[in-house]
Order: structure tokens, then C-alpha cells, then sequence
């Protein structure tokens, strides 16, 4: 899920690059960002039984990547792997502690309704209006397979949603009026066609 507090469109990295972690520490891989089309993105991921040091390095990565392409969310299938697992950072980097891994989560309570504009950084440039609940509760495993549950409100709920929705196979252009859908269909089959996706 794109930041959307920033105005420009999010860029994707070629999975060569490597950028600094926004911590101190070790240079990190930024994966490319995989677009609307590739199979993957529809499809149920798989759910993670092993934990360790290169989970946690697949998480750091993740993060990395994120903040690469401007968002505040990146699932596990948005870099071309099947794995139950999304970062979020609403704080786009600014707060260390706004950093939360989701490993194998689940939406355990959900309430209230807000309609907000959302995009995602598979779909870049495309934005559409999306009812999602106002809070929600998750429940999932951190990078060491501890369980947790954590509450988010607002734009944090809307993350959650969006991003765990990656992780079932769904796309928030799904939640669009089918003609808005087909709209955005069609200019991405013109945009592949002039090899501009």
C-alpha cells in the first residue's frame, strides 16, 4: 500500500539494488515490485512454520523495500514470494517503533466503516475509493514466531486490511464498482501493450 502522503508515484526497484537500512545496520536488498498481472498476486499465500535469522532477514528486507517505493505496507507476494507475511509502517520510516510484522495473520475483530481513497504500489499510478472497517484486530506472529495481537485505527486498519487481503489472494481494486475495475483493467492492458508495465 503506497504512502499517501506523498504525491509522487512509487518507484520500482530492480532487485540488484542495494540502500541502507533506515536503522543503523547492514545494507539491505530491495526487491522489485511485482505488478498487477503476475499470477501471484491472486493467489492464497502458504502459511509459515519456520522461524529464524533469515526470516527475520526477509523482514528487514521487506521494510527496506517498502520505504524504496514509498509505501506504508508490502506483502510477502508483492516481491514474488508465497508466504503469509506483510510489513506495515504508517510512520512511512519516521518512528522506529511504527515498524509491525504480520506472519500468518488473521483479522480476529473488526468495527466501524470508513471509505478512503487507497493504491497499491503493485498498481502504481491507480487509486479507487474502498470501504474498510475503522478498527480492526489482528492476530499474528512476529519474526520469532511469537503470537501477538495488536489493534489499529484509521489508516493502520486500513494497512491491515489492505496488506492481509495481498496475502489472500485478493487486490483492492476487487473492492471497486466493476466498472471502475474494468476501467483500470483496460488502461493497464494498454499500458503492457506500449511495454510500459
Amino acid at each position: 500500500m503506497p504512502d499517501k502522503l506523498t504525491n509522487s508515484e512509487p518507484v520500482a526497484a530492480t532487485t540488484e539494488t542495494v540502500a541502507p537500512a533506515v536503522a543503523p545496520g547492514p545494507p539491505r536488498k530491495i526487491y522489485s515490485i511485482v505488478k498487477y498481472g503476475d499470477p501471484i498476486l491472486e493467489k492464497p499465500t502458504a502459511a509459515i512454520t519456520e522461524f529464524g535469522p533469515e526470516l527475520e532477514e526477509l523482514t528487514e528486507d521487506m521494510f527496506a523495500s517498502m520505504y524504496a517505493a514509498q509505501g506504508v505496507g508490502l506483502a510477502a507476494p508483492q516481491i514474488g514470494k508465497n508466504l503469509r507475511l506483510t510489513v506495515v509502517d504508517v510512520t512511512a520510516g519516521k518512528n522506529p517503533e511504527g515498524k509491525i510484522v504480520l506472519i500468518n495473520p488473521e483479522i480476529i475483530h473488526a468495527e466501524g466503516e470508513k471509505r478512503e481513497e487507497e493504491g497499491c504500489l503493485s498498481i502504481p499510478g491507480f487509486r479507487g475509493y474502498v470501504v474498510r472497517p475503522q478498527f480492526v484486530t489482528v492476530k499474528a506472529q512476529n519474526a520469532k514466531g511469537e503470537f501477538f495481537e495488536i489493534r489499529g485505527e484509521d489508516l493502520l486498519a486500513r494497512a491491515f486490511c489492505h496488506e492481509i487481503d495481498h496475502l489472500n489472494g485478493i487486490l483492492f481494486i476487487q473492492h471497486l464498482s466493476m466498472l471502475k475495475r474494468d476501467l483500470i483493467r483496460r488502461k493497464i492492458k494498454k499500458l503492457r501493450k506500449q511495454g510500459e508495465w
